[in-house]
């Protein structure tokens, strides 16, 4: 399997785990299953809970404004991405984390407004920045690792100002790198935990270990290392991106980014090849406070494509 093979698995799957589990989200445990019991069958990029049959939410949207900033902009310029995403929020998304449009709204400079909120609310380790990671991730692998998990925590320390954020989302963006190289993520996962803040090690090492199941999570999944470590487990499990996604969106709870996530990492694993045409074809992206542009499977692969370094 090629690189840009994977690279376009990373940033479509994640997109389609998106588009899956937003229906789902803080529904209950099995609900996924429960309505579409047969694998296979066809129907189940069918919305629901306010989305259209394939539609995004915010998790891609600010993924999508992540990446055309940097593609645009030719390196990462984090004034850039924060207004991009502030005109984004101002356009009223049908989904926006709490935190997130506490912080892109306060009217506070890009490099202190996320601070300022952690500095007030002592809580700010939501999986927003993890949710928006794939396209990064994609963009800064071939830089290192050093590089790479550099820029998962600049980027996440726009709109979050807990460092276990910005830690979470750079391994998220570490296993991304190995497994476009053709490595396994979770083979990876002792090496990258060694690269990361100390203070935040063990909390991370509990959840991304082997033995662990996302029914011991002492956190709901919406905040930052329980959401990683049920896409860990949910690829850990299964043999294949279709049972990643099913069991990712089965676990309840923040449905839609544990999905994107997942996504993320299984179609790094996986390939492109492997996410169903019958999920990809009505999946789009709607960007709101730009033009109306909606992003669909064509836009996807080639923001995938650029961002892999293949024009």
């Amino acid at each position: 399997m090629t690189r840009i093979q994977r690279a376009a698995g990373a940033v479509v799957g994640s997109a389609v785990g998106d588009a899956l589990g937003g229906p789902f989200e803080f529904g209950p445990q099995g609900a996924f299953s429960a309505r579409f019991p047969t694998t296979g069958a066809g129907d189940e990029m069918a919305g629901g809970g306010g989305w259209d049959p394939g539609e995004a939410t915010d998790d891609t949207q600010m993924a999508v404004l992540v990446a055309e900033s940097l593609l645009e902009r030719g390196s990462l310029d984090l004034p850039d991405v924060f207004a991009r995403f502030q005109r984004w929020a101002a356009a009223e998304p049908k989904d926006i984390g709490l935190q997130t449009e506490d912080v892109l709204t306060s009217g506070m400079p890009w490099d202190l407004a996320a601070a300022t909120h952690f500095q007030v609310n002592l809580r700010a380790a939501g999986n927003g920045s993890l949710m928006r990671a794939s396209t990064a991730a994609v963009h800064f692998a071939p830089s290192g690792r050093a590089a790479t998990m550099d820029a998962g925590r600049r980027i996440a320390a726009l709109t979050h100002g807990d460092r276990a954020a910005w830690e979470g989302t750079a391994i998220f963006h570490e296993l991304v790198r190995v497994t476009l190289a053709g490595h396994d993520p979770l083979t990876a996962l002792p090496d990258t935990l060694a690269h990361i803040h100390p203070d935040h090690r063990v909390r991370y090492a509990t959840i991304l270990a082997p033995d662990w199941h996302p029914d011991r999570a002492t956190e709901f999944n919406g905040a930052v290392w329980p959401c990683l470590g049920s896409a860990v487990w949910a690829l850990r499990t299964t043999t294949g991106f279709e049972a990643a996604l099913r069991a990712a969106i089965d676990l309840g709870g923040d449905t839609d980014t544990v999905a994107a996530v997942t996504g993320g990492l299984a179609g790094a694993r996986y390939g492109l090849d492997a996410i169903p045409d019958r999920w990809t074809r009505p999946l789009h992206v709607p960007l709101p406070g730009f033009g109306g542009r909606v992003l669909r499977l064509p836009e996807l692969l080639d923001l995938a494509h650029r961002l892999a370094g293949r024009p």
